[in-house]
């Protein structure tokens, strides 16, 4: 936001855009435009310039400018406003070589959504889909290859219950399971951890039962592919753990991926419910900020419930 748009605004604008750490998406106008583009996350970081910015530096010597950075993932924040802080104070060193009198440019960093940089904003998010994705991919899948490992499978499809109604026994109570589990990690999050949910309670639980129907889809999914519980328990381990670590966004910036693995991250359920449960409990957003998010989400929902329940079906054949 350049409310100067004078010569060392711009001088400063062109470095950070030459920057290889920086894609400038932007440039708002007022406070309001730069408060949608943090909430709908299409910005990291904003720099305000403010009015006579090249005057104050020329006549007083001195300048301030403002950083603001989304801090719901600390890490990443702190390592953003350190780069653009470099850089100024290049350019500060820049201007200082021709002049009797040094000048200085004051940063002065903002963090939004987590002032005080807590690793629970972060951590918490990041272990729910962790936790729901584990719980439901593989529990459901070992219940389910265990009746065929014991035989009693072909006794439960020739019985008077369809075979739908033989999926649904197994993967309703690992529903319910699931959201005693997210119901634990709210209550240890904002009791334990001093982590508040800013957002909607009952949207967050909404969203958290269109991830878990997810997950039960795919521990069903194995299921059907798979004839013994040590398989069934190694593919959702690893087939689902090292996925939903790697490309979620919860321990590395997607953003720092070569391309080919972020549209590979796309097609990981847990990134979009990470960003979701990131959206509501530490902004506070609506669903009118995560409807994206949650449209491709149901879509993958959706993909996988087809896929299993015609792979069962196929299977029963």
């Amino acid at each position: 936001m350049d409310q100067a748009k004078d010569q060392a605004s711009q001088q400063i604008i062109s470095r950070i855009a030459a920057s290889r750490y920086f894609d400038i998406q932007s440039s708002v106008m007022n406070n309001k435009q730069m408060e949608a583009a943090f909430k709908k996350g299409k910005i990291k970081m904003a720099i305000v310039f403010p009015a006579g910015f090249n005057e104050a530096l020329l006549h007083q010597r001195k300048a301030q400018i403002q950083i603001l950075a989304d801090a719901s993932d600390p890490n990443t924040a702190s390592m953003l406003t350190n780069y653009v802080s470099s850089i100024i104070q290049d350019y500060q060193n820049s201007i200082d070589k021709a002049a009797a009198v040094p000048y200085l440019i004051v940063p002065e960093v903002r963090m939004l959504y987590n002032p005080q940089l807590k690793g629970a904003h972060n951590f918490v998010p990041g272990v729910m889909a962790l936790v729901l994705m584990l719980v439901c991919v593989m529990m459901t899948a070992i219940s389910i290859v265990k009746e065929k490992e014991t035989g009693t499978m072909e006794i439960l499809l020739v019985s008077p219950f369809s075979p739908l109604l033989v999926i649904l026994s197994k993967a309703v109570p690992y529903l319910f399971l699931s959201l005693i589990n997210v119901a634990s990690i709210l209550l240890l999050s904002v009791y334990v951890l001093d982590l508040p949910v800013n957002g909607s309670v009952a949207l967050l639980f909404v969203e958290s039962t269109l991830f878990i129907i997810t997950c039960l889809s795919l521990g069903i999914f194995i299921s059907v592919k798979t004839d013994s519980q040590q398989m069934a328990m190694l593919i959702s381990l690893m087939g689902m753990f090292l996925p939903t670590v790697l490309f979620s966004g919860f321990m590395f910036p997607i953003e720092n991926m070569p391309y080919p693995l972020q549209l590979v991250s796309n097609l990981v359920p847990a990134k979009w419910f990470y960003l979701i449960v990131k959206s509501i409990m530490i902004k506070g957003l609506g669903f009118s900020a995560i409807w994206k998010e949650t449209l491709i989400l149901g879509g993958i929902t959706l993909g996988l419930l087809v896929v299993s329940l015609k792979s069962f079906k196929i299977r029963l054949a």
